[in-house]
């Protein structure tokens, strides 16, 4: 399923990753319901994280997947195909992002990976 890496600490506020929304906020965000984002969780797509209280607690990230799974959804999809179409995107993009970065010569050698002449 997608990544869900945490950033470097810093200001939670401009951290995409940092759990600041409540179910209700989140499933009113999202134009969803609390129980899509419950099911969305029991399909592996979102693991919100848990407050002291147990209350699950939704970032921008995990709101970001919830409504391209919604969109999905609400053109069809069932909810199991849409959280596995959603992984397949983001592990694609990931295979994308790394096949730019290999293509890229290095500083100091050609493309194809042989050291430059230097004069």
């Amino acid at each position: 399923m997608p990544s869900q890496e945490q950033p470097a600490a810093g200001d939670p506020l401009d951290d995409d990753h940092y759990p600041a929304y409540t179910m209700g906020r989140a499933a009113e965000l999202i134009g969803a319901t609390p129980a899509f984002l419950r099911t969305l969780g029991e399909a592996g797509l979102i693991t919100p994280t848990r407050s002291d209280g147990g209350h699950r607690r939704y970032s921008r990230q995990q709101l970001r997947l919830a409504v391209r799974a919604r969109e999905l959804v609400d053109q069809g999809t069932p909810v199991d195909a849409a959280c596995r179409i959603i992984g397949l995107e983001d592990r694609l993009e990931d295979a994308l992002r790394d096949n730019e970065e290999l293509r890229r010569p290095e500083e100091g050698f050609r493309s194809r990976g042989e050291p430059r002449v230097k004069n």
